[in-house]
């Protein structure tokens, strides 16, 4: 009988084992006391040769600080999820594989999580229920793959395909980010430049005019104008720049400010085409995985609709489910929504369904919309480069007639 953590207080331990061929290993356990972690390490089918209790969990190490500020990446999930797979597909025991995790982790946040994993899992329970008591973690799909895993008997193969499908997402995650980099530089630049040019630069050809008293054209009091009030009140500038910024992060994360810029994203010239094949591809991805490792359709909907972040295409999800229970084919709500979704998307759920293959279709159709959106990040430096030169030149030219035209007239006039 396992005694719920509530009756008991847990003790951290690090040990020294031999096991029964004579290596040796470290590793780190939690039980009721020392004689329960000898019970399970000599299950394991080792034998502990040294043994004292870790304070790491104190609120006084430096070692708990740690691992409360430690962030765990996407990468390290990857890892975690590939390097089990492999483990278990090796012959180890769930609970020797993950405690061979937990001594190769470096992150000290993961490494304590996979040791909470591991102790529920040595008192009986199963991964995934182990898994979800970590959702910031392990989201919903990952927990689902492995519980599918679990019932089906090949706990290894669930998460190798996990793996897989968290890799495919984080690469296209990183490629869209890494495309996004270059006109985000250049335009930050061009906002650092303008700044200094009005504090340098603009009251030294201000005061010029003023001594000699020319007349100037409505463009160029506007940019003294901008200038005198960044020199004189920099810090109410400064605090105005950072509290837009704060204002717009607020709205952003409200619920009509998130639909607000979901809908401007869709409609964005260039960027509304790629948003809707990220959001076909990560859809069908995420639905492969799932309905491949025996996720039933109405569960792999749901937790779909949380993968999605665009709001309209969440919706389009949550009306597939209601649809799926009512009978309808999958492929019917989204074609329906071809605003939104591609009208291949629908097509090839359609095809899926008539010949019994529709998360083989599913999967062909994140392979092309990876591929799609894989051509257009790596294009999107070329197509926006004009534009990104547009904005240069105009912002150039406008400081250029703004300040020089003045300059002109009073050479004329002298």
């Amino acid at each position: 009988m396992f005694i719920s953590r509530g009756i008991l207080t847990w003790m951290k331990f690090t040990y020294t084992a031999e096991k029964s061929d004579g290596e040796v290993y470290k590793g780190v356990g939690e039980a009721a006391d020392r004689f329960e972690l000898y019970d399970v390490v000599r299950q394991e089918g080792g034998k502990i040769i040294s043994l004292e209790e870790s304070n790491d969990t104190s609120w006084r190490s430096m070692a708990y600080w740690n691992a409360k500020i430690s962030r765990i990446s996407e990468y390290e999930k990857i890892l975690f999820s590939r390097n089990l797979g492999a483990m278990l597909s090796a012959g180890l025991a769930l609970a020797r594989a993950l405690a061979v995790i937990e001594r190769q982790t470096k992150n000290p946040k993961m490494s304590l999580i996979v040791s909470q994993v591991s102790s529920d899992v040595r008192r009986g329970e199963t991964l995934h229920a182990a898994l979800a008591k970590f959702p910031r973690v392990f989201p919903k799909i990952f927990v689902a793959m492995v519980r599918a895993g679990e019932e089906g008997g090949d706990l290894s193969s669930a998460l190798t395909v996990t793996s897989d499908q968290m890799e495919r997402m984080y690469e296209l995650k990183k490629k869209i980010r890494g495309a996004l980099i270059y006109p985000c530089i250049i335009l930050i630049a061009i906002f650092g430049i303008g700044i200094v040019m009005m504090i340098e630069v603009v009251p030294t050809l201000a005061q010029t005019f003023k001594e000699m008293n020319a007349d100037l054209p409505a463009s160029t009091q506007v940019v003294i104008g901008i200038s005198d009030f960044l020199v004189q009140y920099t810090l109410v500038a400064v605090g105005g720049m950072l509290g837009a910024v704060a204002l717009l992060y607020i709205i952003a994360h409200t619920s009509w400010g998130k639909r607000g810029l979901d809908f401007f994203f869709i409609h964005l010239p260039l960027i509304g085409v790629m948003v809707r094949e990220v959001n076909a591809a990560r859809t069908a991805r995420t639905l492969a995985s799932l309905l491949s490792s025996g996720v039933d359709v109405i569960t792999s909907l749901d937790i779909v609709g949380e993968v999605v972040q665009n709001s309209y295409f969440r919706n389009v999800i949550k009306d597939a489910s209601v649809a799926v229970g009512g009978g309808q084919p999958l492929s019917a709500a989204f074609m329906r929504r071809e605003d939104l979704y591609p009208a291949f998307v629908g097509e090839m759920m359609a095809v899926g369904e008539e010949t019994g293959q529709t998360a083989e279709m599913l999967k062909r159709l994140a392979v092309f919309y990876e591929v799609e959106v894989d051509r257009k990040t790596k294009d999107m430096s070329t197509i926006i480069e004009p534009f990104l030169m547009l904005i240069i030149g105009g912002a150039v030219g406008f400081f250029a007639v703004s300040m020089i035209s003045p300059i002109y007239s009073l050479s004329e006039n002298i």
